[in-house]
């Protein structure tokens, strides 16, 4: 882990998915961005698994793509240009294993071109309903500068009244770093 004050948001997340995630599972990388946690997914669900990697924006495609291919991963996942509200139109309710999610703006792409909360509300929304029981939601809530306060408010409003009979939300902020740290999130379907 290193020193704590290296300790990241990312990396909770990526621990939730490496006990989580296993050989045979189908799962989603909601927010391709540069292919990092569909790369990460992939190795985890084997052969026998699979991974679809939804973005908006042809640039975190082609980098996702690049970067599969790269690790010899390519088959193990399909990446798409396509909002992930519609993740809906490819899957059957109950049948996914884990969803990630990170919110915000494309690392090293155009801070004018990030996630909204219209679309990010819908897209949970269908996301919860395709996790089989014990599937598991990751969100990662990147905000600061110009953008992604009114995101991260109006997410940090919805999440608690997602239906706790069906669901567990956990919510884990840094409550004393500076400088907008990302907020991360997982959600459990019983």
């Amino acid at each position: 882990m290193g020193r704590m004050d290296s300790f990241s948001a990312l990396d909770i997340i990526k621990r939730v998915i490496d006990e989580s995630v296993k050989e045979g599972d189908i799962c989603i990388d909601a927010t391709a961005g540069r292919g990092n946690d569909t790369l990460h997914l992939c190795r985890l669900v084997g052969d026998s698994g699979h991974v679809t990697a939804f973005d908006i924006q042809q640039d975190a495609v082609d980098s996702t793509k690049a970067l599969l291919s790269e690790n010899g991963m390519a088959h193990r996942a399909d990446v798409r240009l396509q909002s992930h509200s519609e993740m809906d139109e490819l899957f059957e309710e109950n049948s996914i294993s884990f969803i990630t999610f990170n919110f915000g703006w494309l690392p090293k792409g155009d801070h004018n071109i990030f996630t909204k909360k219209e679309t990010s509300i819908e897209a949970i929304e269908k996301g919860l309903k395709l996790l089989k029981s014990g599937g598991i939601m990751s969100l990662i809530i990147y905000y600061g500068r110009e953008t992604g306060f009114e995101e991260r408010d109006a997410l940090l409003e919805y999440l608690p009244t997602i239906d706790s009979r069906h669901y567990t939300v956990v919510e884990m902020p840094f409550v004393n770093r500076p400088n907008c740290p990302p907020i991360p999130i997982i959600i459990i379907k019983d």
